[in-house]
């Protein structure tokens, strides 16, 4: 061990950055978290894992656009609804 170190120009932080990942504080209702630990545990999975695929499960059911199809079934379903 060195009798002295020099940090100049030394940054504070992980020593291997994580590449894809950033860290974020957030705030989720007690519940929630305790039901994704719950489903973690059972699973063999981090919880955090279980919510970020979550999330990225959600996010790419919501991206779709409707179609020129399915915009006339939904049409036609609610006249028939109306009439």
């Amino acid at each position: 061990m060195k009798k002295e170190y020099n940090f100049k120009g030394a940054k504070r932080g992980a020593v291997i950055a994580q590449k894809g990942k950033t860290r974020i504080t957030i705030y989720l209702d007690d519940d929630i978290l305790e039901a994704f630990r719950d489903r973690a545990d059972a699973s063999g999975r981090g919880y955090q894992t279980l919510i970020n695929d979550t999330l990225r499960e959600y996010l790419s059911k919501t991206n779709n656009l409707v179609d020129a199809e399915t915009l006339r079934r939904i049409i036609r379903e609610e006249l028939r609804k109306a009439s």
